[in-house]
């Protein structure tokens, strides 16, 4: 699918001042290949453009895993997903750091927040739930990125145990529970603090 194609599609559909749809697209890729691009070259560029303009995009079938905790992006080729199994590098690719860039950006307008050379770093929650839960948005643009936009989307699902249930998880001992529980019945305040993943939001919540 040639790149250029996508391109002038983008650009028609930033000038265009009407809403981005599944129709809208469709009709902007029509009138730029006017009718000389196979119908596999619009089909692709439709594919590449539904996934710039909904959802996460590419990223979307990672957040789906419900094994899926977080979804890291350190560049164009450098996408890494942490679930069940660990942090493991996957073979989602984008184009170019320029499309990177751009989903971050589209995802912190989706969150109510600006991501520009002015405000190149946004920590934003996304909107809506469903099958993705809650998702918390961090995005670090150039110069503060030395090497590209970089993405962080960490899925934060709802907590289905209690304190029986985590200690026999391993999660802590019968000490630890007994100390919570007398903590939660008193109504004192208390600070949960723990390296990233150790379970600091379940123990919150």
């Amino acid at each position: 699918m040639p790149g250029d194609l996508v391109d002038r599609v983008r650009q028609r559909l930033a000038s265009g001042g009407v809403p981005i749809t599944s129709a809208a697209t469709a009709e902007a890729v029509r009138a730029e290949v006017g009718g000389v691009a196979s119908d596999m070259d619009v089909l692709g560029a439709l594919r590449v453009l539904k996934q710039e303009f909904v959802g996460a995009g590419v990223l979307d079938p990672l957040l789906r895993d419900p094994h899926t905790t977080d979804v890291l992006v350190t560049g164009p080729d450098q996408v890494w997903v942490d679930g069940r199994d660990g942090l493991r590098r996957c073979d989602v690719r984008f184009r170019d750091d320029d499309s990177v860039r751009r989903l971050a950006q589209r995802l912190a307008l989706a969150a109510g927040r600006r991501l520009d050379d002015a405000q190149p770093y946004v920590d934003a929650w996304l909107p809506g739930g469903g099958p993705m839960n809650r998702i918390r948005l961090h995005a670090v643009l150039t110069p503060i990125a030395a090497y590209g936009t970089c993405l962080s989307l960490r899925v934060l699902r709802p907590a289905v145990h209690d304190l029986s249930a985590l200690r026999g998880m391993g999660t802590f001992g019968l000490a630890d529970e007994r100390l919570l529980t007398a903590i939660v019945s008193a109504r004192l305040a208390f600070l949960v603090v723990g390296p990233t993943a150790s379970g600091k939001t379940t123990i919150g919540v």
